[in-house]
């Protein structure tokens, strides 16, 4: 077969398919050139999720006849000043993103300049059919119709209006959360699920956009690198989702989807959240245009860094000091839905008791339980803790009424208040100065072990306990060998292990900050993470899988009764402890129910 040129019809349909794969791909062009054009206020409607309708309304500079008709003409843009293609700073340059439109769908342009007259054109499937003035305001009003209407094999690949609805959605968020100077209003179907003002703060969009919550459960970020700067949102970890589609990323204030950007954001919060679950964040990246290609892929969605390794330290490093000045905070409110399971039932009141007697009645079951003395142990525990040496500090105190002969300390000078006493030997009770704090014990020393584990491993002082007699661990042989490859690491943390045949693993000594524990399980979740996730991670985030694994066991265990003042020493440690608001697991290791909250449960609000 010769070779023969192309009709332009069928140029810019081929142009179509790498611009216009749907009807959010469509209208991601005209918003972009709504931002382009210097708009203060961008108007979107959509009918049946934009399958027959996409229109696009700006205040921005418009366009005269010619301007029209030449932005119809392909390879034709007022974006590229010159030819340095590369130092582009619009949103977009592509020339043939209208005419390409307009090979495959119906095309109405009204467009009129400030004191001058407006013009249309419109242009159905590659052919014009209208050309004449327009009575519009200044400004630029883009139509798009019956997309694909003349083309059935793309028409029949395109999804349900749903499916397309959440796609224009996404576009819009994306675009309207890169530029708070500008006002966005989405209509479908005679609903607005997005309506944000201009001139708002960067924070203030990201939560418009997302969910009003992430304000009051996020921390800002902001790192200066040479000329790069990081800026943005980032939800605490406990502030996460069971998908990854609240991620936003931006450079330049060209939204991008990179996966160089998205392993430096799980890098970050790894061992703060479980591994099924996912931050939300919002990061814009601002560069000198010659340190980034924004030209990898047809839709702008992906860039190419000249440093990329710089890029991701900065976002790692960018994100970690960020939680790390969140301190101990986490989504302190519980959510509404466990708050309606709270029941407000009528007691019948025992005649033969008085309501101020302080003696339980026999059978009776105390909310608050009382620790029966633990002796050494627990003196143990409670220095750790804080450093109680005298014995009067160790008087088993519990919640429960009893004659006093000390002041109730104040919980105004604590943010986690004063320990009150402990439920179902897993939660520790306080009270504070602006509400009742909830704290689940197990996965607050948790989270306090692995702190104080990586701090040793970073000063190299991890010490270590050699046990009385070694214990023999059995593990199949590929358990084996990934431990023993693994051994010198492993050392780091205070844990001397030694093959010992085939299948089985000889213990010597254990971190000695865990104390004495269930070695058997410890070595065995530790072959499991090194044989799921060992190839995986770098060397720093198999460390901390390490640290987490073994503070998972070296904590204090649901069930176990704590008195007084081992209650309120873990308190205060987490206030002085980062990230000490989540688990290793993301999960919040204390909930606050607000005075207000605790009135409402009362019918006194």
């Amino acid at each position: 077969m010769s070779i023969r040129r192309l009709p332009n019809s069928l140029i810019n349909r081929i142009a179509a398919g790498e611009v216009v794969e749907r009807p959010a791909s469509a209208l991601k062009e005209l918003v972009e050139n709504a931002i382009d054009a210097g708009s203060t206020q961008i108007n979107i409607r959509l009918e049946q999720g934009g399958l027959s309708l996409v229109e696009v309304t700006d205040n921005g500079c418009g366009m005269s006849r010619d301007d029209i008709a030449l932005a119809l003409e392909r390879h034709a843009t007022s974006k590229l000043p010159d030819e340095s293609i590369e130092l582009v700073t619009t949103m977009g340059f592509r020339g043939e993103a209208l005419p390409s439109i307009a090979s495959v769908a119906k095309l109405t342009i009204e467009s009129r300049i400030k004191d001058q007259d407006g013009w249309c054109r419109i242009i159905d499937h590659g052919e014009l059919i209208e050309d004449s003035p327009a009575a519009v305001p200044p400004g630029t009003r883009v139509r798009v119709e019956q997309l694909f209407a003349k083309i059935p094999a793309r028409r029949k690949f395109l999804r349900t209006a749903r499916s397309e609805y959440a796609a224009c959605v996404d576009v819009v968020r994306r675009l309207a959360m890169a530029r708070p100077d500008i006002g966005f209003v989405l209509e479908h179907e005679k609903r607005k699920p997005i309506a944000v003002q201009a001139d708002e703060t960067g924070p203030d969009r990201v939560a418009a956009l997302t969910n009003r919550e992430l304000r009051a459960n996020s921390v800002a970020v902001d790192l200066m690198r040479e000329d790069v700067r990081l800026t943005g949102v980032a939800g605490l970890p406990t502030y996460n989702r069971g998908v990854a589609d609240h991620q936003f990323l931006f450079v330049n204030g060209r939204p991008v989807k990179d996966r160089l950007l998205v392993g430096a954001v799980r890098g970050a919060y790894a061992e703060m959240l479980a591994r099924d679950r996912h931050p939300v964040v919002a990061l814009f990246i601002d560069m000198p245009p010659e340190l980034v290609d924004v030209n990898v892929h047809p839709a702008k969605t992906e860039v190419r860094f000249r440093e990329p390794a710089m890029i991701r330290g900065m976002i790692v490093s960018g994100l970690r000091r960020a939680l790390d000045e969140g301190g101990f905070r986490a989504v302190q409110r519980p959510a509404d839905s466990a708050l309606a399971n709270w029941q407000s039932e009528p007691v019948a009141p025992d005649p033969q008791t008085s309501i101020f007697s302080t003696q339980s009645r026999p059978g009776q079951r105390s909310t608050f339980v009382t620790p029966p003395n633990h002796g050494a142990t627990l003196a143990d525990d409670a220095r750790a803790f804080g450093g109680f040496d005298r014995p009067e500090d160790l008087a088993p105190l519990m919640g429960r009424a009893a004659e006093a002969v000390e002041p109730v300390p104040d919980g105004v000078s604590h943010p986690l208040g004063i320990a009150r006493g402990q439920v179902a030997k897993t939660y520790i009770v306080a009270e504070a100065d602006d509400g009742l704090v909830i704290v689940d014990q197990h996965a607050a020393h948790e989270r306090l072990v692995l702190e104080r584990m990586r701090k040793a491993v970073e000063g190299g002082s991890v010490a270590s306990q050699a046990m009385l007699m070694p214990e023999v661990v059995e593990l199949d042989e590929n358990a084996c060998d990934r431990l023993e490859s693994r051994s010198a690491e492993l050392s780091e943390f205070g844990l001397e292990l030694e093959r010992f045949g085939p299948s089985a693993i000889l213990v010597r000594s254990t971190p000695a900050m865990l104390g004495a524990g269930d070695v058997k399980g410890l070595i065995t979740d530790l072959a499991d993470e090194l044989g799921a996730y060992d190839q995986a991670l770098s060397l720093k985030e198999r460390i901390d899988h390490v640290a987490s694994t073994m503070a998972c066991h070296g904590s204090v265990r649901a069930g176990r009764v704590l008195n007084i003042q081992e209650m309120n020493a873990l308190l205060r440690e987490m206030e002085v402890t980062p990230h000490s608001g989540q688990c290793n697991h993301g999960r919040p290791t204390w909930v606050k129910l607000a005075h207000g909250d605790i009135e409402k449960l009362f019918g006194r609000k």
